[in-house]
């Protein structure tokens, strides 16, 4: 057994080293270094270990990502094959590997139809930026070059690049940019848990999804359709705090975009690869993109890989334009990387994960949540699909009322699941979970046991209970 003293002391090292050198994404860094980070050491399971020894349920698959759940030895040994037999090579030569190949010929058996053609990137921002430059692409080979803004919504996240953080809807990550860049507008998002608030009354969630996907009508036809290029929208706003769409919304936003011949891009990052028990959004809604993006559980974040598929009028203009596509990255196709995913896919397959998250462990965590969680005084809404699930916290449940300053009670409550060995993230005040796959029922049940605690802890804090 390892010596208390001496984990402390390696801790302590890696702290220093971290603050002296390291700054990270979304932290304040100041604060962060005072503080101190935990030094994350290993991980199996659903369950990852710090370098102090303390374990904790990772009830958000990292960043929505880890499908497979962490120490899958096939991924491993798919990676380390793949290293040793070509562990880099590029696109750009005229050239291609078999792992690339074979990887964007499995997920265009997966994808929606119309969508065979893929390009690769290595995030979820660098595919949504891609994205962009793709659809400008399309309209300058149709002759429509005054096609040139993008529409997205309201608590939308798609990404940190320039173009990405300018598609994005949450505001507070635009000023330090100056951003969003010119050509990006929003629309609102199907909020409806909000309605009351944003002032549409007790409107039931059909109308509301209608009455929102008509706001993208009237911005279209503010704008001029002659000059709105794309709706990028992902299927369940994931970092904007789980925002489900009422049934009503997504068929109306097609007949929209299709009206006014707009592109629909959808971004599957967080969405794809099972997680709302269909392989893609795509499927879980209905819906008929142009151009789709996807990353994370692509690879179960073994591996940075991320794609973009090409509907059938994108895919045919773009790979018959007869010209050189001026776009690519060093890593794109990695072969190391694509590798790691096609073993990724086959697993998720092999495994029924998909059909397991429709049928079983995804009814399982939604129905477990509201009988732990619905009437629970501190708790306005318990919403969900598959395994993403959102516990709304507000000051006034009969009244759907927030607390006066969004966020201060969702981190105070995320604290308490910290310290007491669960990650959930908050949202605002929304408490959000997005556990791997591979979940068991009873892991299931720690998992929300811990939630309710950490709650319940918060209710006791604001003088709910």
């Amino acid at each position: 057994m390892a010596n208390p003293s001496s984990k402390h002391n390696q801790t302590q090292h890696w702290r220093a080293l971290d603050a002296a050198h390291h700054i990270h994404p979304f932290s304040d860094t100041a604060a962060l270094n005072k503080e101190g980070v935990r030094v994350i050491t290993r991980a199996e399971g659903i369950y990852l270990w710090d370098s102090d020894g303390n374990r904790m349920l990772d009830g958000m698959s990292g960043l929505w990502c880890v499908q497979v759940g962490y120490g899958n030895k096939e991924l491993a040994q798919a990676g380390c094959e793949a290293l040793n037999t070509l562990p880099y090579y590029n696109h750009f030569f005229k050239t291609s590997n078999p792992y690339t190949v074979e990887l964007a010929a499995k997920l265009a058996s997966l994808l929606p139809e119309g969508h065979s053609r893929v390009l690769f990137a290595n995030s979820g921002s660098e595919a949504n930026d891609s994205a962009l430059k793709l659809i400008r692409y399309y309209w300058n080979l149709r002759g429509m070059r005054e096609k040139k803004i993008h529409l997205s919504r309201e608590y939308a996240y798609h990404g940190v690049t320039m173009a990405a953080a300018s598609l994005s809807g949450l505001t507070p990550m635009h000023p330090q940019w100056d951003l969003p860049l010119p050509g990006f507008e929003k629309v609102p998002g199907p909020y409806w848990y909000g309605a009351r608030q944003a002032g549409y009354g007790d409107i039931g969630a059909d109308e509301f999804g209608v009455k929102i996907a008509n706001k993208l009508e009237e911005k279209i036809l503010a704008l001029g359709p002659e000059r709105v290029a794309s709706f990028s929208a992902e299927p369940v706003q994931g970092a904007g705090g789980l925002i489900f769409p009422p049934d009503s919304y997504w068929p109306a936003v097609a007949e929209i975009c299709a009206k006014y011949d707009v592109l629909l891009h959808l971004d599957e990052v967080i969405t794809g690869f099972g997680r709302l028990g269909e392989w893609f959004g795509a499927q879980a809604y209905g819906i008929s993109p142009d151009i789709m993006t996807m990353a994370k559980g692509l690879s179960s974040g073994y591996q940075p890989i991320s794609a973009i598929s090409l509907g059938a009028r994108m895919g045919e203009a773009i790979a018959n334009a007869g010209e050189e596509l001026v776009h690519g990255y060093t890593y794109s196709g990695h072969p190391v990387a694509s590798a790691v995913a096609l073993k990724n896919l086959e697993v998720i397959e092999r495994d029924g994960l998909v059909g397991r998250v429709r049928d079983g462990i995804g009814p399982y965590l939604q129905r477990r949540m509201r009988e732990v969680l619905a009437d629970h005084p501190l708790v306005g809404e318990v919403r969900g699909r598959g395994l993403l699930c959102a516990i709304e916290l507000v000051a006034d449940k009969k009244e759907r009322r927030f607390f006066p300053n969004p966020g201060d009670i969702g981190t105070h409550c995320r604290n308490y699941c910290f310290a007491s060995g669960l990650i959930m993230r908050a949202i605002r005040d929304t408490m959000v979970c997005a556990p791997p796959l591979t979940i068991t029922e009873r892991e299931v049940d720690e998992m929300i046991g811990l939630a309710k605690a950490a709650i319940d802890r918060t209710a006791r804090d604001c003088g709910k209970m």
